[in-house]
């Protein structure tokens, strides 16, 4: 196309006859309905009039939420979307106009201050719209939740979760704190007090206790029971103020217990034989008859229906030497039918007195290996059940797990350890046989956990920085010492490192206390 300078010139004269002067500043402006130019009307109409251009943020450093008027508390964290949009709902006046951008402007995190861009438009005169950018600032103020004030005052809770057992040991209820670590079951509650029989919770919602016992019945067998207490009625308004107790028993029955079935149940089981092990305890009881390898599984209802208790636990276990191993054929998983010849230990010396036993460890035993079992020739059980057995067809000995004695002699530290909940204790410290019977529970539950691999698999086992670190300081100085060459078992269950995560502290409730190594052994 040609240059043609005419047309040009004509063009820039329209142009230039289509502007008029603004009657506020004399500066050319094209043709609009207000007759002004942008800045003269910015300067004659602020949109953002009506807005406050800083607010406060009340924010709560216990829980670390923010007050969303007027009384929910929300979690947000900085710069999120949950937070913007708190901060929206606190601009007044912010109706009238039309918002088209919000965006947060960066600022220290300890400076208590949260800046937000805006940017909005709103309609000044007719058909002219104008666009404004305008920054405004928060405030962040402390100020205490209703519940963390309510958690500071002692003794102030509104529902209460009161676990028991009757068993004479705590190993139920190490593996039960276990599994609420795990699943951070104890995020609501206001304080856990340790008791004699048990562990109570307290809660400052009835919501959060009956959230707790949904757990507890999907982990342990249990059954409860709920009461409440009037604290005040309000007349004026007719609503009341209440105490929920939740008083929650869980089965007596543990693992590797002996237990005899009641008739019917035994055979409404398959016609499973009545004398039988626990084999693993959930949220329902799994037993195993050692004699033929069958297993049965009762559920919580069932077993509350027809309750039955332990014949014998883990501390009437007696130590035998297995003389000779017979395999019979019959597999199951990892459970294998044998005839095994054993001999009490404390009978060496004594006496010749040896006991062929039918059970479900022939593919752990060998010959000179020692077993945990049940001696029935030396036992008296206080059962109806049992009464009702035919004495003459019941075996001499019931073999359990195989034990590790070479190697519980020494007190090689563990590479290991778990969490602990941040209990409080009776004001009345135990007696010194408490304390060991207490300690001789956390040793048997930490060899449960060596020779289960299914329950490591359930709950969060740490590694142990501490052994670790002097591990590596006596192989560096080469300070190490020559212990006793002892002869130990091939077999010997250990936690693999694979299984160990870092360790990692507790927010909720303050620093929670870990299981010690010098506890443990």
């Amino acid at each position: 196309m040609d240059y043609n300078p005419v047309v040009t010139e004509q063009l820039i004269l329209v142009i230039t006859l289509s502007l008029f002067d603004c009657p506020g500043c004399g500066a050319p402006t094209p043709p609009n309905a207000a007759n002004m130019c942008v800045n003269c009307i910015r300067n004659e109409v602020d949109i953002t009039e009506g807005i406050p251009k800083q607010v406060t943020l009340h924010f709560c450093r216990n829980c670390e939420r923010y007050l969303q008027p007027p009384q929910i508390w929300v979690k947000a964290e900085l710069e999120s979307r949950e937070l913007l949009a708190l901060c929206l709902k606190k601009l007044k006046g912010l109706g009238k106009v039309r918002l088209v951008d919000a965006g947060f402007i960066w600022t220290e995190p300890h400076s208590r201050r949260v800046r937000v861009k805006l940017t909005i438009q709103k309609e000044v005169f007719a058909n002219t719209i104008l666009q404004q950018i305008f920054e405004v600032e928060y405030v962040v103020s402390y100020q205490q939740c209703d519940e963390c004030t309510r958690l500071a005052a002692q003794n102030t809770w509104k529902a209460i979760v009161q676990v028991r057992q009757k068993v004479e040991h705590k190993r139920t209820f190490l593996y039960l704190e276990q599994l609420i670590l795990k699943h951070n079951a104890f995020k609501d509650t206001t304080n856990i007090k340790e008791v004699r029989d048990g562990i109570d919770f307290y809660y400052g919602q009835r919501g959060h206790a009956v959230k707790m016992l949904e757990f507890l019945g999907a982990v342990v067998p249990i059954k409860y029971k709920t009461s409440e207490q009037l604290i005040s009625t309000d007349i004026h308004s007719g609503s009341s103020n209440y105490k929920f107790t939740y008083s929650v028993e869980i089965s007596p029955v543990c693992k590797d217990d002996l237990v005899c079935l009641p008739r019917k149940l035994a055979q409404s089981l398959g016609n499973i034989s009545q004398l039988v092990l626990v084999s693993r305890v959930g949220n329902s009881i799994h037993v195993l008859d050692p004699n033929t390898l069958k297993t049965a599984e009762i559920s919580s209802s069932v077993y509350w229906r027809a309750p039955f208790y332990s014949l014998a636990a883990s501390k009437n276990m007696v130590e035998y030497y297995v003389l000779d191993v017979e395999h019979l054929g019959p597999v199951k998983g990892k459970n294998v039918l044998a005839d095994v010849h054993v001999a009490r230990i404390s009978d060496f010396g004594r006496n010749d007195t040896a006991f062929i036993a039918r059970s479900h460890l022939g593919a752990l035993l060998n010959p000179g290996d020692t077993v945990m079992g049940y001696d029935l020739t030396r036992s008296n059980f206080n059962d109806d059940n049992f009464s009702l057995l035919n004495q003459n067809g019941l075996a001499d000995a019931v073999l359990v797990r195989k034990s590790y004695p070479n190697r519980r002699k020494k007190s090689k530290p563990r590479h290991w350890k778990l969490q602990q909940l941040g209990k409080e204790e009776e004001e009345m410290l135990p007696r010194k046989q408490d304390q060991a019977r207490i300690e001789n529970d956390l040793e048997l539950f930490m060899r449960d956990i060596e020779e289960d691999p299914e329950m490591r698999q359930t709950i969060n086992i740490f590694k142990n920085e501490f052994i670790q670190q002097n591990k590596d300081i006596s192989m560096e100085t080469g300070d190490s010492e020559i212990e006793e060459e002892e002869e130990e078992e091939e077999d010997f269950p250990e936690v693999s490192l694979e299984e160990l995560l870092d360790e990692m502290q507790l927010q909720d409730g303050g620093p929670d206390e870990q299981f010690e190594d010098d506890m443990m052994m």
